[in-house]
């Protein structure tokens, strides 16, 4: 287990609307900051995105939600260690199918 995480939601143009809400729902309603709502591949991340930081207080609340509300999109969901390579891989699973990431920034 780990301190810190982050959960980062992919989406296209035609989930954008699904996305947008889920994310903002779950930083209401977990009380977590979220992102901003990536049009763009960002860093490793090879989708558009959204970012969700959570800690560890919230793991066992927030991945079952975020599990049974995220309908198709796929999610990551990471450790946050300061390794980012390792976080991105060692320390990562998906929620959904997994999307290539770019690690070569890493």
């Amino acid at each position: 287990m780990h301190d810190q995480y982050h959960a980062h939601v992919y989406f296209d143009k035609d989930s954008l609307v699904v996305a947008t809400k889920l994310c903002n729902e779950a930083g209401e309603k977990f009380g977590l900051k979220v992102g901003r709502v990536h049009q763009k591949a960002v860093g490793p991340h090879t989708k558009w995105s959204c970012q969700i930081l959570f800690g560890n207080e919230s793991f066992d609340d927030l991945i079952p939600w975020l599990d049974t509300r995220r309908q198709n999109l796929s999610v990551l969901v990471h450790g946050v260690t300061g390794d980012d390579l390792a976080d991105h891989t060692k320390y990562a699973y998906w929620l959904g199918d997994s999307v290539e990431l770019d690690l070569s920034g890493f």
